[in-house]
């Protein structure tokens, strides 16, 4: 009995000095369902309702596009994992001056946690791949002294610094293995993927099949896009089939990070959803779509599997978006991504209760099988 607890001891003693020695990795994600809370709009429902909300669908992944303070206060001691967001307008500032990334850091997540449970920073959103080539220089600078102000502050083990692209990045995606980053692009990536590795981040893909199959609905079947049954997509230099769109662009994210030299860099999607409204030329954008789109991606991030290039490598998203935001420019289904309307009430019935009492509008789905840049800016292939 005696050599047991000495082995205990001894196990306790290596886990404190690879505590000690900093040999933990920020994480900023459990389980595999997230949401993305955006605000663009002036009806929706106060951050304490929107954290009632959250906690009654059981939804702990949430990501925000800034650091406002009355979120911040509102997500105190809710038991929530919450990424924040500088946003674009702040990052050559924060490139340029590491003591502005230094008090922005401060202010914005080491006055707020532990009770506050901030859990990553997203620098930036869709910055390579965009018009501003400024900005996307000053990417790698505001990444680095983000990350530089989480180790003074001692946050870097609990709070992961990661920056989210667009399929913008990509010089082509189909079939998924012939993905590669843009020329353009990618002298500031390779950059960038150097840092995270170093950090332990992974690669962040906003990802919409819904973009995709509005660029190009001729030669896309909407059932692939949708996870519906279909006959699918064969890779024939990976001998790989893919039953749904979503897997595809994530596996030519995979793709390009291992022709750039990034074998072991995880691949998770911080924005994927379908609009449930749009214009006259935007006639996929309708309720049963989107209904469709985001139950069955709900049923296969249940599933908690990979996709068929990393088939151990078990899926995470942040699906986009929590409401419907009335005030983001652009065409109509910019403002109809939400899974539920202004008034808390669902858009369409995927399992969530709704924020009324029950004896207004409420989820009746059975879930049985369960056991900030403008989406028509990046498009797709896959």
């Amino acid at each position: 009995m005696k050599t047991f607890r000495s082995f205990d001891r001894c196990l306790l003693l290596l886990l404190v000095l690879f505590l000690h020695k900093g040999y933990v990795t920020a994480k900023a994600f459990t389980g595999t369902y997230g949401i993305n809370y955006g605000r663009i709009a002036n009806n929706i429902p106060t951050p304490n309702e929107v954290v009632r909300l959250l906690k009654a669908a059981k939804i702990k992944n949430v990501r925000i596009y800034d650091a406002d303070h009355s979120v911040l206060d509102a997500f105190r001691g809710s038991g929530l994992d919450l990424v924040i967001g500088l946003p674009n307008e702040f990052v050559k500032d924060m490139s340029s001056n590491a003591d502005h990334a230094l008090t922005w850091v401060r202010d914005n997540v080491k006055a707020y946690v532990p009770n506050t449970h901030i859990v990553g920073i997203a620098v930036g959103n869709e910055v390579l791949g965009g018009a501003d080539l400024d900005l996307q220089s000053a990417l790698y600078g505001a990444v680095k002294n983000i990350y530089s102000a989480t180790q003074k502050l001692e946050l870097d083990k609990v709070v992961q610094i990661t920056t989210a692209h667009s399929q913008a990045v990509f010089a082509n995606s189909y079939p998924p293995s012939s993905c590669v980053f843009k020329e353009d692009v990618a002298q500031n990536m390779k950059k960038l993927l150097d840092l995270f590795t170093q950090m332990g981040s992974p690669f962040c893909l906003n990802a919409y099949p819904f973009l995709a199959y509005m660029g190009n609905p001729d030669q896309i079947d909407i059932n692939y896009a949708l996870f519906n049954p279909t006959d699918g997509v064969y890779d024939e230099k990976t001998n790989l089939h893919y039953d749904n769109m979503l897997d595809a662009q994530i596996d030519a994210a995979y793709a390009a990070l291992e022709d750039a030299g990034f074998n072991k860099m995880e691949v998770i999607v911080t924005e994927t959803g379908w609009a449930s409204n749009g214009d006259a030329n935007e006639v996929a954008a309708t309720p049963e779509n989107a209904r469709t789109y985001n139950y069955n991606l709900r049923k296969r991030l249940a599933k908690r599997k990979g996709t068929p290039r990393r088939p151990k490598s078990m899926l995470k998203a942040y699906i986009f978006a929590l409401f419907n935001e009335n005030s983001k420019p652009g065409p109509t289904s910019e403002r109809n991504f939400g899974l539920y309307k202004p008034d808390g009430t669902i858009a369409y019935d995927i399992g969530f209760p709704a924020l009324k009492s029950s004896s207004s509008v409420s989820s009746r789905l059975s879930f049985k099988v369960l056991t900030e840049k403008p989406r028509h800016m990046a498009k797709a292939l896959t």
